[in-house]
């Protein structure tokens, strides 16, 4: 393993300093000019590792997804290093991992622990109108409490109340279509790229726009789903014993509400201070914070904003560990499997997607995107593989550069409602594209694999998405980017 990371290095800084020497040592051109469209293969290697590794071994890579994960990062990172000297490498790092995974998974970690305090007790039959109903109640609860705090309040429910069925795995397919994706799309709390869009000046409730090209998802794919659920149904054999019915039914956890509510408040509340003067520079929006590091000319700084939500949000998931009992998590089969997973696997991913992101930040206004459906389907498919919300910061910088007169105002220039629209929709809803186009894909399917859901591979669930996303989102196209 070691020598073979060290030969994959070797060539990558031969080829770094291979023929544009002079290109890479340019310290006044911006990264993503410098950096070549080749240096996106670690990020491609991470990919089809999550992909195919778990297919070839499920086993092997059960227990070395870490070391995978290490090995793409490190793949990209040294020759990275070497190329642009200690000052590039290790800020773009330590911005990476402070400013953006950190605070990712924090949050990630918050709603996973406070969620798994609350479980609903009693009978609930997994029939195609009760699980149509959880899906829709789940995809209600997005907006307000965010694609990952629905998921993983309801997918426990959804995995009990189908635990005697046979055929599952496509309930927990359209949970992540509906839950962890499209249900996220009316306010900035509901998914990260709107929280991104509010901080540079997009009113909050500007995003309840989404709610007729999210309401036309939503109906289509939970008819959709309600019809093949009752096909699966009738092919069900039902086990001696299975409750016929739903009865005393009740919540347990309640204190985890409020837990909830703090996550939540805390992430509205750090958007609200980036605005205020006394957190940040009202003329050039830069946040204020404290200098961690400074390496070179350039100082590393933890902003105040950062601080106060991620402690916030550890500290509600301390309160909730403290008073929740054990037995609701261990009825809940609670484990630290997923949350693991997630954090591992995205610390590669986020390290071997900074060539790729600043690439798009760098040359985005080249790629001819003038139309809303160009923006739709540019910002979609991009985030289907790549962290959506600077994605559609990327996105969202390269439609106010369009020179719009009147529009949506925001910190990066006047931004066209409709181009607005369609980068919005197509970050949002294209998520739900991959396992990893948005991080509660990745939870809900660990959490089912715990639950003995046999879930289809990387390739098998983007067979899924081609089949019925893709139709679906070309009639959003048509309908609402024309």
């Amino acid at each position: 393993m070691h020598r073979r990371v060290a030969v994959l290095i070797g060539a990558f800084i031969l080829a770094f300093f291979g023929g544009e020497k002079t290109a890479w040592a340019s310290g006044a051109a911006e990264l993503g000019h410098s950096l070549p469209l080749w240096s996106v293969l670690p990020f491609v290697g991470m990919l089809l590792s999550i992909a195919i590794c778990p297919l070839v071994n499920a086993h092997w890579w059960e227990h070395n997804m870490g070391k995978v994960s290490a090995f793409w990062a490190l793949v990209f990172f040294i020759p990275f290093l070497v190329a642009f000297g200690p000052e590039t490498a290790f800020l773009n790092a330590l911005e990476v991992y402070l400013l953006d995974y950190l605070p990712f998974i924090i949050l990630l970690f918050g709603l996973f622990v406070v969620s798994g305090g609350l479980i609903l007790r009693g009978t609930l039959r997994g029939t195609p109108k009760v699980n149509t109903v959880l899906l829709l109640i789940g995809t209600l609860l997005a907006s307000w409490v965010g694609t990952t705090g629905a998921s993983m309040l309801l997918i426990r429910p959804v995995i009990r109340a189908n635990e005697w069925r046979r055929y599952k795995a496509h309930i927990i397919i359209f949970f992540i279509f509906l839950v962890s994706n499209i249900g996220g799309s009316l306010t900035p709390v509901g998914d990260p790229p709107l929280f991104l869009g509010f901080l540079r000046g997009v009113p909050f409730f500007w995003t309840m726009r989404l709610i007729l090209p999210m309401g036309l998802n939503v109906v289509i794919l939970l008819t959709l789903y309600y019809l093949l659920d009752t096909y699966y149904y009738r092919k069900e054999n039902i086990p001696a014993g299975t409750p016929d019915k739903n009865t005393s039914l009740r919540l347990e956890g309640l204190q985890n509400f409020i837990y909830l509510g703090i996550i939540v408040g805390s992430v509205i509340l750090s958007g609200l201070l980036a605005k205020h003067p006394a957190f940040a520079d009202q003329k050039t929006g830069e946040l204020y914070g404290l200098a961690l590091l400074k390496i070179g000319e350039e100082t590393v700084v933890l902003p105040y904003v950062n601080l106060i939500r991620d402690l916030a949000i550890l500290l509600a998931a301390y309160l909730s560990l403290k008073t929740t009992p054990q037995v609701i998590r261990r009825d809940n089969r609670f484990s630290w499997g997923p949350i693991k997973e997630v954090a591992t696997l995205f610390a590669g991913i986020f390290m071997t997607m900074i060539p790729a992101l600043a690439i798009l930040h760098a040359r985005g206004a080249e790629l001819g995107l003038t139309k809303p459906a160009h923006f739709f389907w540019a910002t979609g498919l991009l985030s289907s593989f790549l962290d959506n919300a600077p994605t559609y910061l990327v996105f969202l910088t390269t439609a106010a550069s369009l020179g719009a007169t009147t529009g949506v105002p925001t910190s990066l220039g006047v931004v066209d409602p409709k181009m607005l629209l369609a980068i919005s929709c197509g970050a949002v809803f294209m998520g739900a594209n991959t396992y990893i186009g948005n991080a509660p894909n990745f939870m809900v399917r660990s959490i089912a694999e715990e639950n003995n859901i046999r879930m289809p591979s990387f390739f098998g669930y983007m067979g899924w998405s081609l089949a019925i996303l893709i139709p679906l989102f070309i009639l959003n196209t048509l309908i609402f980017f024309r």
